[in-house]
């Protein structure tokens, strides 16, 4: 039997690859984003609690009221913005799914979605498997920040979605209020929804602000914000997030949603209820992983390596132009197999992959394994 793929330039994800070879050559696992120490036993113990109390079925579609609830007073206290709980805020498996979601309400045949890139993976085969049009627009080298002429001038009127990622996931940038002011004067112009992820909107450093397209109401009208508690409390195999996003839109995200996975996981919901009754476990991870972020630089002084700007993500960018001309992929399997360190090459992020000769490092890590694998990054 013959079947065509409908995404046939697709094979495994690049995350997958990088953390199989660092497997197989014992490598240490700075390419996949994920830590490698615990979460807090606090919410462990909750997850344990509300188990033995027999939430063991079915949450309601949306999510438990509950933590809906505890949501729109977190939103409210990050952003100065209400969301209406009962309408305006979905609980989703993990942020991919409400990606997912979203852009399958959405987006139909012939619709043009704007993507920049280096961009997270799964954005661009969501919209192709819905029959949109991926447009990719490079971000500007080495800051990675957006040019909004170029923006302008590839909204066309088929035009119906475009995709922002603040902090950046693999570069670690920020957009800034300009930005978002930028943004907000294209998509109100040319009535245009903005898929917003913010996915490690806690993850920000230097005390900058994170700017959610919640902090700008008009902004938020047109917008859905996409966030992650796997990101946020370290968790990242419970894959738990939600989507924030006007009545309207979230209707139609509902409807989606409830043929993807209809609920996600009773007793996890209830305990991140209780969890973020208390602000200082999410207020504080900024502190958390700057320290996390320095330790690393701090490491690699003496390396030839040359970190680029991080002021977000739990992701440092370093060039290897004063070490090799090898492609990325082709120095990021090097620095596995031959030095024992697995990073991630940013050209797969790009459409056109583009080579800037830099790799994309993990710092959520222990400060021993992060130790370990610099001592090795200086030698190289």
């Amino acid at each position: 039997m013959k079947i065509q793929s409908r995404l046939p330039d697709v094979g495994i994800s690049i995350f997958t690859v990088m953390s199989r070879m660092a497997l197989d050559y014992g490598a240490i696992n700075l390419s996949q984003g994920f830590p490698d120490f615990s979460i807090d036993r606090k919410i462990i113990d909750l997850v344990h609690q509300f188990m033995l109390e027999d939430n063991n079925q079915y949450a309601p579609m949306p999510g438990t009221p509950v933590l809906r609830s505890v949501i729109a007073e977190v939103i409210d206290r990050s952003f100065d913005h209400h969301v209406d709980p009962e309408n305006e805020v979905t609980i989703t498996s993990g942020a991919t799914e409400a990606i997912y979601a979203v852009v399958t309400a959405f987006i139909k045949s012939g619709d043009e979605v704007i993507i920049f890139d280096p961009s997270y993976d799964s954005y661009d085969p969501v919209v192709r498997l819905n029959g949109g049009i991926p447009v990719h627009i490079n971000l500007s080298y080495p800051d990675f920040s957006v040019d909004w002429d170029q923006v302008r001038a590839r909204i066309s009127n088929r035009t119906k979605m475009i995709v922002i990622n603040t902090p950046h996931n693999p570069s670690g940038s920020i957009l800034r209020e300009a930005d978002m002011r930028e943004l907000e004067s294209i998509v109100l112009r040319d009535n245009i929804l903005v898929l917003s992820d913010e996915a490690y909107e806690r993850l920000i450093f230097d005390g900058n602000v994170h700017q959610s397209v919640l902090r700008y109401p008009a902004l938020a009208s047109q917008s859905l914000a996409v966030f992650s508690f796997g990101k946020t409390f370290h968790a990242t195999g419970w894959k738990m997030g939600y989507v924030a996003a006007p009545a309207f839109l979230m209707e139609e995200v509902r409807k989606t949603h409830q043929f993807i996975v209809f609920s996600v996981n009773t007793p996890i919901q209830l305990a991140l209820s209780e969890y973020l009754k208390v602000p200082e476990h999410y207020e504080s991870l900024g502190t958390f992983y700057q320290k996390k972020r320095d330790f690393f630089l701090e490491q690699m002084k003496g390396s030839s390596f040359v970190p680029l700007a991080c002021s977000g993500s739990y992701f440092q960018i370093l060039s290897y132009d004063n070490i090799s001309k090898k492609s990325e992929v082709e120095m990021a399997e090097e620095l596995t197999k031959k030095f024992k360190v697995a990073a991630i090459p940013v050209s797969v992020f790009y459409q056109d992959k583009s080579e800037h000769n830099v790799l994309r490092f993990c710092f959520a890590k222990k400060e021993e394994t992060l130790a370990k694998a610099c001592a090795i990054l200086r030698t190289i």
